[in-house]
């Protein structure tokens, strides 16, 4: 989940205090915040440039490349340009019709 700035601090407490999701970051640590959400994981991803929530989701594959060209294939925009990847980091971006983020990465 990307949050913006002004509302990172009360959305990482609604998490961790109110719903009480088990935090799977140590607490005062500079990583981004994680929480056990059922069997997925939820990153709380605090964000300047943006002025509401937006929801990102992952997509693993075990072959990059033929994920790229399938998507291609079926019509799906790259979003590269979204949030710079690590180097090295074998990943892309994508977004769906009703533009909800995802990042494609080799798992």
């Amino acid at each position: 989940m990307k949050i913006p700035a002004h509302e990172y601090e009360s959305t990482v407490g609604f998490y961790r205090d109110v719903v009480e999701l088990r935090e799977l970051t140590a607490i005062g640590s500079d990583t981004t915040p994680r929480f056990e959400f059922g069997d997925k994981v939820l990153w709380l991803d605090c964000e300047a440039r943006i002025s509401q929530a937006e929801i990102w989701l992952e997509i693993v594959t075990d072959n990059i490349e033929l994920a790229s060209e399938y998507l291609a294939e079926q019509g799906c925009d790259r979003r590269d340009e979204i949030e710079p990847l690590p180097e090295g980091f074998q990943a892309f971006w994508v977004s769906s019709p009703s533009n909800i983020i995802h990042l494609v990465s080799a798992g």
